[in-house]
């Protein structure tokens, strides 16, 4: 299933769609599977492998501190189950902000999930990570903790709680998905 760059910021979507363009040109192909995520989805992936005790302080922390809908996010996914994917909760990854993209290597029809396989001396992640960087974006594979691969972002701001308050993302959020 492809991600619909349509609900990416007009700017930014400009700019992905000539990232996997020049991918392609050097032969690597690159399918977007994630534009923008609902709080709802992001709360779903944070909770994965976290105790209840965390989960109940992050809700906690986010109604004390004026985010009564981020705190609605995680408490009404319900139990989720996986490997930790995200240390972002809902509303601080840019991806519900539409100026983040996940995109999986296809190689042979298939996704291709490896950052060491190599096809003809090259690694699709790592082809996209280079061009990514070329074109001023922030691509997840050059992190230096919990690197994200098929992971790019418009800002290099590591999360939207850098640039805006707590409030700030929890009215936008609100406004944005319902609340």
């Amino acid at each position: 299933m492809a991600a619909d760059l349509q609900t990416l910021i007009p700017e930014f979507r400009a700019v992905v769609e000539a990232l996997i363009a020049a991918c392609t040109a050097r032969r690597v192909e690159m399918r977007p599977y994630f534009a923008v995520r609902s709080p709802f989805a992001q709360a779903r992936l944070w909770r994965q492998s976290r105790a209840t005790e965390e989960i109940q302080q992050k809700i906690a922390d986010l109604e004390e501190g004026g985010a009564p809908f981020l705190a609605h996010c995680i408490a009404s996914v319900g139990p989720q189950n996986g490997a930790r994917v995200t240390n972002a909760p809902p509303g601080f990854s840019w991806h519900q902000w539409g100026e983040a993209v996940d995109c999986f290597w296809v190689v042979d029809g298939g996704a291709e999930w490896s950052t060491r396989k190599e096809i003809a001396g090259v690694n699709g992640y790592r082809v996209y990570a280079e061009e990514a960087a070329a074109f001023d974006l922030d691509p997840g594979g050059y992190w230096r903790s919990m690197k994200d691969w098929p992971h790019v972002q418009l800002r290099a701001v590591s999360h939207p709680g850098k640039v805006m308050s707590l409030a700030e993302l929890d009215a936008g959020m609100a406004a944005r998905f319902g609340g």
